[in-house]
């Protein structure tokens, strides 16, 4: 599995933390190991952009996710190519998550695994709009994330 991450937020981030949460929610979701994921952390003011841009969004975000290619799910064998694939980027806004953390009552180091793991869920097709997908979503996510903190 290939983890790249740029931290282009200005904030001290510990890239290894989400490194770790992003290995072990892409291997827990069975994605083929041969995939890329790219992690990108920005500022407020990029962020902003980034989320009008494609979101038609104000104001920033915590986290956004570009899903780039849909055959890196590796459904056992017989299925997918086994040829390495692009899973999307996600990025996320340190900033953003340091506020959401505080509201919350955890570290930003913790906002930034649930988000971390969040954008790699929309990055394997999860989505929320909807009440049953939301907590189908979720419930993913928190499994995910307790199991990644026991391991």
């Amino acid at each position: 599995m290939s983890i790249e991450i740029a931290n282009e937020s200005g904030a001290d981030v510990d890239s290894d933390t989400i490194l770790a949460v992003a290995r072990h929610a892409l291997d827990e979701m069975g994605v083929n190991p041969l995939a890329e994921l790219s992690v990108l952390l920005v500022d407020v003011e990029y962020m902003t952009e980034l989320n009008h841009r494609w979101m038609d969004g104000d104001g920033p975000t915590d986290v956004l996710a570009f899903p780039m290619d849909e055959g890196s799910v590796d459904h056992g064998p017989g299925e997918g190519s086994g040829e390495p694939a692009l899973l999307g980027d996600i990025v996320l806004c340190p900033e953003v998550a340091a506020k959401q953390a505080a509201t919350a009552g955890h570290s930003t180091i913790d906002e930034l695994a649930l988000l971390t793991v969040h954008g790699i869920l929309h990055l394997l097709g999860y989505d929320h709009a909807e009440p049953e997908e939301e907590a189908e979503m979720f419930g993913l996510q928190a499994r995910l994330l307790e199991s990644w903190r026991k391991s």
